[in-house]
């Protein structure tokens, strides 16, 4: 599967991590960065976009905010909902 491009996933890593790939995306001449996270990541990326919005980017807007929730595979076979956010910004 291909990476899409202009879009950040939010995973496990630090927070300053997903800081600096958003900043690099805007800095790269994007006008347009997703962050998208799923589970326990969603507060993750809700500490991205307040962090890049409040300290770095003053200037960007926040144009939409998408929850939803996708069915995955456990490991033991069993469906299990995990819940999703996509927060689009544009500069």
């Amino acid at each position: 599967m291909a990476q899409e491009e202009n879009v950040v996933y939010i995973g496990g890593k630090p927070v300053m991590n997903y800081v600096l790939a958003v900043i690099t995306q805007f800095n790269e001449g994007g006008d347009r960065v997703v962050l998208k996270a799923r589970g326990r990541a969603i507060s993750r990326a809700v500490d991205v976009a307040e962090i890049v919005r409040n300290r770095f980017l003053p200037n960007i807007e926040v144009k939409d905010i998408r929850i939803g929730t996708e069915e995955l595979q456990s490991e033991d076979g069993r469906t299990v909902n995990t819940s999703t956010i996509e927060i689009v910004w544009w500069y």
